[in-house]
């Protein structure tokens, strides 16, 4: 056991834990923070896609040293980035979840991606959502929700 320290969502924490657990256990089962979600296991599928230092990762497969000292963001504070509240409203009006099981996952990758590049390509949203799997297959749905929420950023703008 080791004591890692890092922010949470705003929050400077220290979890005593393996140091090789993956940053998605820690979250979960010591932090108590759900939202973030287990899918594969060998980051090939996007649900627990979080943010470290801004950056979309996939927490099923970062070890939590990797992470210390640095800013983690889960899907429970997306919303309080400008990004992510566009992304949330889009979401909703393009009615793109389904079962919602991979939605954590896909918002922060698409958060992660309009909070650096405003104006989006198709190329632009397929490399930043490749790897985030739908099983419900709202692939459209979720493209015409990042280009509206890009349009919404840019209006703010």
């Amino acid at each position: 056991m080791a004591m890692v320290s890092f922010s949470i969502n705003g929050k400077k924490i220290q979890a005593d834990v393996t140091p090789d657990t993956p940053l998605l256990w820690v979250v979960r089962d010591t932090l108590g923070m759900t939202g973030t979600k287990f899918g594969c296991g060998e980051g090939l599928c996007g649900a627990c896609t979080v943010h470290v230092d801004g950056m979309a990762v996939r927490s099923c497969s970062t070890p939590v040293s990797t992470v210390a000292g640095k800013k983690i963001t889960t899907v429970e504070a997306a919303g309080a980035t400008t990004a992510g509240r566009a992304v949330q409203a889009a979401w909703l009006r393009h009615d793109v979840p389904q079962c919602g099981y991979c939605q954590s996952g896909q918002i922060m990758s698409a958060t992660a991606l309009l909070a650096k590049n405003r104006k989006p390509s198709d190329a632009d949203i397929d490399a930043a959502m490749s790897g985030n799997i739908c099983r419900c297959g709202t692939y459209n749905q979720i493209r015409a929700a990042i280009k509206d929420a890009a349009a919404s950023l840019n209006k703010e703008a």
